[in-house]
């Protein structure tokens, strides 16, 4: 990782600029530039060779001027306290931009998962869960899965938080197991947002899907079901990567057998997958390669001043939080590539969480159909919204975002007012 890059400055950077064209004040935007509660807790576990190991973990509620808390459980190796509390600033937009109530949080352990086994997993969840447990709740901090993370570990830190309390609390973290009270749709949120912001940016351009070359940067989560929807839509995915690297095929790859072969060898990566007529490219190669739409949808800061010169694609949909530096950004608007941003483009994800959340506490169930219909219709309406007042304003789509959300939180903020 590029350690003169500090995601956080990225954010209040853009932040900044949006709060200068909306007229507000500094004063109007000060409280924004500081977390409202920054936790940093010590993880001891007793590993599976019986040595004892401290992990680090943090938890970090941004703002929760709109409604409680909400954000992801990241655990990485690169996990660092600028990363996290950017990527809890990023939900306070995210939220405010698709105008669901909540604020933004984020959480992160300094840990490899591919090197831990599952009892090691298990007791890092645990543990982090109690340490962070007084700041977590269904009324003031609702944790979610993030890189690293899943279903499972999300319901490790439901038991835990419920066998803290005395009894079951679903609604204290979304992304679940169906079992556990999880949302039906939620594990394929982000990339079905993904495909449904593609799908709204290609109809603007009067792009036909059906002739799009798209490449995507990342096979996680996110990643894998964008591939597997925008494939579904018609649209030729020519290459897709992972840690391991990357893989590149002109007429377009098979996606849905690659999927199979990921479910069955995860551990294994894209390495030993092969098929007629791919080559192999590093992930660097993948960014640069010059088809219609570039997804990133791995970490931040993957397109920099560094790389910026070189990317060729006419559509970046940012899949990923923060993929795309903020003097990269400046670049790709001079080459006229149009960049759909990430609090816009990968918001599908906290959108459906908001509905598990919301069935928790109702004690109710929807259907997969009910999700996904109620999800496009947040999605679709965002997107305009965002189109229209850049457009208007003549400016990114990532500008017109946050003049969006900046004004949902800024408002907000001023009509509670500061206490006392």
């Amino acid at each position: 990782m590029n350690h003169t890059y500090n995601p956080y400055d990225n954010v209040l950077k853009v932040v900044s600029e949006a709060a200068n064209i909306l007229g507000y004040t500094d004063s109007d935007i000060e409280a924004l530039k500081y977390p409202e509660r920054e936790l940093k807790v010590a993880i001891p576990v007793r590993m599976d060779d019986g040595s004892t190991k401290v992990f680090e973990g943090y938890r970090i509620q941004h703002s929760t001027s709109r409604g409680p808390a909400k954000g992801g459980i990241r655990f990485h190796p690169d996990v660092n306290l600028d990363e996290v509390k950017a990527l809890a600033a990023w939900m306070t937009f995210k939220c405010a931009v698709v105008n669901i109530p909540y604020g933004g949080g984020k959480g992160g352990v300094v840990c490899d998962p591919n090197k831990l086994s599952e009892d090691e997993i298990r007791a890092i969840t645990r543990r982090f869960t109690a340490a962070i447990a007084p700041l977590i709740g269904p009324e003031q901090d609702i944790p979610a899965p993030d890189v690293g993370t899943n279903a499972a570990v999300m319901g490790w830190m439901m038991d835990t938080y419920s066998m803290l309390k005395g009894h079951c609390v679903h609604g204290v973290v979304t992304g679940k197991p169906i079992e556990l009270g999880g949302a039906l749709g939620r594990s394929e949120a982000t990339g079905r947002g993904v495909m449904f912001t593609a799908k709204n940016v290609l109809k603007k351009l009067d792009i036909d899907p059906k002739n799009t070359t798209v490449a995507i940067q990342g096979m996680g989560n996110v990643g894998s079901i964008t591939a597997k929807l925008l494939h579904r839509e018609g649209m030729k995915v020519v290459a897709v990567s992972d840690v391991s690297g990357g893989i590149y095929k002109e007429s377009g790859l098979n996606i849905p057998d690659i999927l199979d072969y990921l479910s069955q060898n995860r551990k294994n990566l894209l390495t030993g997958y092969e098929e007629d007529g791919m080559t192999r490219i590093s992930n660097a190669e993948l960014l640069e390669l010059d088809v219609k739409v570039l997804i990133p949808a791995a970490l931040e800061n993957q397109i920099n001043d560094s790389n910026a010169e070189r990317i060729h694609a006419d559509i970046i949909v940012e899949a990923a939080n923060g993929p795309i530096a903020s003097e990269a950004d400046d670049i790709l608007a001079e080459k006229g590539i149009l960049v759909v941003p990430d609090i816009l483009a990968n918001a599908g994800g906290v959108v459906v969480s908001y509905f598990e959340w919301v069935q928790n506490i109702q004690s109710v169930s929807w259907t997969e159909e009910t999700v996904n219909e109620k999800l496009k219709n947040i999605m679709d309406p965002a997107f305009e919204a965002v189109w229209d007042i850049s457009h208007k304003n003549k400016g990114t789509l990532r500008t017109g975002a946050y003049l969006i959300a900046v004004k949902r939180v800024v408002e907000a903020k001023k009509a509670r007012a500061i206490w006392p």
